[in-house]
């Protein structure tokens, strides 16, 4: 067959990786913490002409086979602090995660959001990831707090008990950019994140824990529409290319007629 069929299809297919990526960017604009996928493309190897026998002198440009998916990254650029009036929201004021227990028994990792109290009284995100440590709450909370040092105080019937209860830790990573999304605001480390670094929120190298705080979608509604726009046309442009070259084998068949 046609290698330009061959070339096309290459970058119809990264095309359509950057349009579902970019799909599902504008799909988690309001999704607390969520941060955008971009699709870093690579292209394919090349062919070298080389002289013949018949004609030693004789070369040909190198050709190329087409563009491949190197990999699907994140930026991790901080996304905007909202303020909300829920004691359970949290958000992480520079860098670093929070580690929680996923359903398969994995560790996760996520920047923060909205908490509560799973049936076994353990904090754990809205979705229903516990933390890691695990914290558990005692019965009959009326208040909490969640200080900066992500030491968690709990009110327990009396306004006037205060205990603390348990202590958010952060995890942070060499190359954040790295991780791979396994769940909306969830990550897990690969080979390229390199290895997980424990510490308390406020230390160095660690964001602060924020109450009462979300943190928002870093994903630009602008700047996605102007990256889908671009895919498609680099996809119309890829499928206008299979449909030349079926025309020109079409041609060829019909002069050996």
């Amino acid at each position: 067959m046609n290698n330009s069929l061959y070339i096309a299809a290459t970058g119809m297919q990264a095309q359509q990786m950057s349009i579902d990526t970019i799909a599902n960017n504008l799909t988690n604009v309001n999704t607390s913490g969520f941060k955008k996928g971009r699709v870093n493309f690579q292209e394919m190897m090349h062919v070298d002409g080389s002289a013949s026998a018949q004609n030693p002198s004789a070369t040909l440009n190198p050709v190329g086979l087409g563009i491949g998916i190197e990999n699907v990254s994140r930026d991790f650029v901080a996304g905007a602090l909202t303020q909300t009036n829920s004691p359970m929201d949290i958000a992480i004021n520079g860098s670093g995660f929070i580690e929680v227990t996923l359903a398969d028994g994995s560790r996760g990792y996520t920047r923060g959001g909205t908490l509560q109290v799973n049936q076994d009284s353990y904090l754990a995100t809205s979705s229903g990831q516990v933390l890691r440590p695990g914290i558990h709450m005692p019965q009959n909370v009326t208040g909490i707090t969640i200080g900066t040092d992500g030491k968690i105080m709990v009110q327990t019937g009396d306004q006037s008990q205060v205990s603390e209860v348990g202590q958010i830790e952060l995890v942070n990573f060499s190359n954040p950019a790295g991780l791979k999304m396994v769940a909306s605001g969830i990550y897990q480390p690969s080979a390229n994140s390199g290895e997980a670094t424990y510490g308390k929120p406020g230390a160095a190298g660690f964001g602060a824990i924020a109450q009462n705080t979300l943190e928002g979608s870093n994903v630009s509604l602008v700047d996605e529409m102007v990256t889908l726009m671009i895919a498609q046309r680099a996809y119309e442009m890829s499928s206008k290319i299979v449909q030349a070259s079926d025309e020109m084998m079409s041609l060829t068949n019909n002069l050996r007629r």
